[in-house]
């Protein structure tokens, strides 16, 4: 398995790695840091090189809308990362890129989209649907049947409700708790939470 991203965030999914005994062999960075992250060798990423290889990448990058830009550059072949200790129900579907962190639970009929993000002791009910690039943080509790749109950000220990709709590229911050739905583009903080921002950029 190929990284791309020798950031912080790619030494988490080592770890899952790691957990599962799958071998990284090589982290891809456009403006590396280090040679190497948790002794994987870094190199700068050279499109010609990446064609040529078969395994599977992981976009090891935190920012959900780069993560999104590199992987409509890296086309395709995208695998999927579970941690051992993560619980992730049968009855529920993962998109390709994505990544489970530790202690993390993905419940009965949920639906994963691509390159997400359901990090450390996050739990996600049954039956919500989280769209691609979304990020989770840790110990964030998404009730069931919630609602996630492309690339929006749920905060640390933040906690929404059943039922609830977040919109498109929203961010939730850190331990909020969210009652009502939210719009496209809206940043909502507090409890209950309240909308600080709201941007048409999305």
């Amino acid at each position: 398995m190929i990284l791309f991203g020798a950031s912080g965030h790619s030494k988490s999914v080592i770890d899952i790695a790691e957990s599962i005994g799958a071998k990284i062999t090589l982290i891809y960075d456009d403006n590396p840091s280090a040679d190497a992250v948790c002794h994987i060798p870094v190199e700068i990423y050279n499109k010609d090189f990446a064609l040529a290889i078969k395994e599977p990448w992981i976009i090891s990058i935190g920012n959900n809308k780069i993560r999104k830009k590199v992987s409509e550059r890296l086309g395709g072949n995208f695998g999927i990362l579970i941690h051992r200790t993560a619980y992730r129900s049968s009855w529920s579907t993962l998109g390709v890129g994505t990544v489970v962190m530790a202690n993390a639970v993905v419940n009965s009929a949920t639906t994963i989209g691509e390159h997400c993000i359901i990090n450390t002791g996050a739990v996600v009910e049954h039956d919500c649907v989280i769209d691609n690039f979304v990020h989770i943080s840790p110990n964030v509790s998404l009730a069931g049947g919630v609602k996630v749109g492309e690339g929006s950000h749920i905060g640390i220990g933040a906690c929404v409700l059943p039922e609830i709709t977040i919109g498109k590229w929203a961010t939730i911050g850190a331990g909020s708790v969210i009652i009502k739905d939210v719009p496209d583009g809206a940043t909502v903080v507090g409890n209950p939470g309240r909308i600080i921002k709201q941007s048409s950029n999305l």
